[in-house]
């Protein structure tokens, strides 16, 4: 397989493409490129090859070129970006958040049921349920928070959207 680092003719934006497809979308302004028509800075066939080279470019543009020649190579660095800075219970506690108390709301969420938003409570009835009524898909999605307004909602979304189908008073995921 080989790896090309391209360039973004609208934002300027790096990044690695896989293969040679016939086109490829900008990560930044979404625009859709030709990859023929695409500037490659490098093709390899190593992917920690290519992605290095960007890396290295993004460092010179920032003007941190002789800081990062200074890293060993593409997986030093990733080892120092995951070991660099504090940890989410540290950031969460330097903002006055009790991680204790945290916890323990998560651990309740757990153990109450609600494993399912209220959306993918609907979803799941939808899905598991044989031609659910809208009588039993509320009932599914209350066990997981849902009111019956917000399911007759998501409902009429579905059936807007195209989603999903009321068939003789059953509902029918298409």
């Amino acid at each position: 397989m080989t790896y090309a680092v391209v360039g973004c003719s609208e934002c300027n934006a790096l990044w690695v493409v896989e293969g040679r497809p016939e086109t490829t979308g900008c990560p930044r302004c979404e625009k859709r490129h030709q990859f023929g028509t695409l500037k490659q800075f490098v093709t390899t066939d190593d992917e920690d090859h290519a992605r290095e080279v960007r890396a290295s470019i993004l460092a010179n543009k920032a003007g941190q070129g002789d800081a990062f020649a200074e890293v060993e190579d593409f997986a030093t660095l990733d080892d120092y970006v995951e070991d660099a800075g504090m940890s989410d219970d540290e950031y969460l506690a330097e903002s006055g958040v009790d991680t204790d108390e945290v916890a323990a709301a998560a651990e309740r969420a757990e153990s109450s049921g609600r494993s399912l938003s209220k959306r993918d409570a609907v979803r799941t009835a939808l899905r598991e349920l044989d031609a659910p009524t809208k009588r039993e898909v509320k009932a599914f999605a209350a066990e997981h928070g849902a009111s019956g307004e917000y399911v007759e909602d998501a409902l009429a979304k579905f059936q807007r959207a195209g989603e999903v189908v009321e068939d003789g008073g059953g509902y029918r995921l298409l």
